[in-house]
């Protein structure tokens, strides 16, 4: 017998709201003035590709990334005039007044470099090292040993990175040996995994046997397939609470790169997984490196973890949009927004938070213009040539004719000023 909608509404659960999970409880590091971990906001990190001996292309970048919203930038570290070039950089960095800190990616001898440049040791924020190559046989001991040494004395925190591409070969070997002899082995990938796992661990808590600190040291283990990468990082959270950096090794180039550090970081995040992250995107030749810190910020905005600028929901356009003026309108308002956005922040306290819609029909125009802080619902085909416009969820004025871009345009702008120039020095209210 069907059961009455009294019934039916008694027997629904209520799902519970919608959000992701608890932050893992990790040690807070600091990292020059960033905080990474201990409940601090997810920190958006990047890397350049310039030559780091290059003090000018190296300089450049590394501010664009810094302007772009990066709060870490790693450079690397591979050869005596890469690590000369670390201190002036720095300094010229300061003197642009571009604050961001530096990591100084090392590989193979990492611990010659900080040992012969003291000045290169001093001026970076943090060394990462790779636990797979930083030494082979009887010199990984030592080799390692030096750069926390050197660590300890300058004050710095390191980033124990395991990659699946550099994996120390002896751990994997023997794990490798025992899941042989195993009653019931389990598949080499598994293996593989655990290998990345132990290797993070390991180097952390030998670097805590040499007497660095547990809030001076962040662990990743990355590698360039989605499913692992979850797989990897699950297990690492729930075996320590060491500050986690998160990423693809190699996530590729174009919307193969997005898609997948999305899928794989964005599933890690909502669990709770997590404290700096970065997508690393093959850039198209001579392409935008800037991209990478835009992508990771729409990410942790888009998933509701921060705020970095306002948002445009568009409308994708169907059969009832054959005008091309809500898209057109949709581009120039995100493009205004990005270009205003430097002052904007210095100017507009909290303008980070607004939201802006721009619908192109009557089904679900006005509905999304209403839940935005200010939208509008363009004509579709057919539609009357009106344009109705929302702030805070009621219908404001009703815009006609050639000028209805830049009009719209005029009545953000009024928003803005009203809303957020007001409170100077704080966020707006949701």
């Amino acid at each position: 017998m069907p059961l009455s909608p009294a019934a039916r509404a008694a027997h629904i659960d209520t799902p519970p709201e919608a959000g992701p999970a608890a932050r893992h409880r990790t040690v807070a590091v600091q990292v020059g003035s960033v905080t990474v971990g201990g409940g601090a906001p997810i920190v958006v990190q990047s890397m350049t590709n310039t030559d780091t001996a290059d003090v000018d292309a190296t300089v450049a970048q590394v501010a664009a990334l810094a302007r772009a919203g990066s709060e870490i930038v790693r450079i690397t570290v591979d050869r005596d005039e890469a690590a000369t070039a670390v201190p002036k950089i720095r300094e010229r960095l300061d003197r642009l007044g571009v604050g961001v800190p530096l990591v100084g990616d090392f590989h193979y001898i990492g611990h010659k470099l900080l040992e012969d440049h003291p000045a290169a040791a001093e001026a970076l924020d943090k060394y990462r090292i790779n636990p797979g190559n930083v030494g082979f046989k009887e010199k990984k001991e030592r080799q390692f040993g030096a750069i926390v040494e050197t660590a300890l004395r300058h004050g710095k925190a390191i980033r124990i990175g395991a990659n699946w591409g550099s994996l120390d070969q002896e751990l994997l070997t023997s794990l490798m040996d025992a899941n042989a002899k195993a009653e019931r082995p389990v598949s080499a990938r598994a293996i593989t995994r655990e290998a990345m796992v132990q290797s993070a661990l390991l180097s952390a808590a030998r670097a805590e046997e040499i007497g660095l600190p547990r809030n001076r040291i962040i662990l990743s283990a990355k590698v360039s397939a989605v499913q692992d990468l979850i797989a990897v990082y699950r297990d690492l959270a729930q075996r320590s609470d060491y500050a986690i950096h998160l990423g693809l090794t190699e996530a590729g180039m174009g919307s193969k790169g997005l898609v997948a550090s999305s899928a794989a970081m964005g599933i890690l995040l909502q669990e709770g997984i997590g404290d700096t992250i970065r997508y690393s995107l093959t850039p198209e030749p001579g392409g935008d490196r800037t991209l990478e810190v835009k992508a990771t910020q729409e990410l942790l905005q888009t998933m509701g973890f921060r705020s970095f600028v306002p948002l445009v929901a568009a409308c994708p356009g169907c059969g009832r949009t054959t005008s091309t003026v809500f898209q057109e309108l949709a581009r120039d308002i995100q493009t205004w927004i990005s270009e205003s956005m430097p002052e904007w922040r210095r100017q507009y306290p909290g303008v980070e938070a607004l939201n802006v819609a721009v619908m192109g029909c009557i089904v679900n125009g006005p509905g999304e213009s209403k839940h935005a802080h200010i939208g509008i619902s363009l004509p579709g085909t057919g539609e009357q040539p009106t344009a109705p416009v929302f702030i805070d969820g009621r219908k404001a004025v009703t815009l006609r004719g050639p000028t209805l871009a830049r009009d719209f345009q005029e009545i953000v702008r009024d928003y803005i000023e009203k809303r957020f120039g007001t409170r100077k020095g704080s966020v707006a209210a949701e």
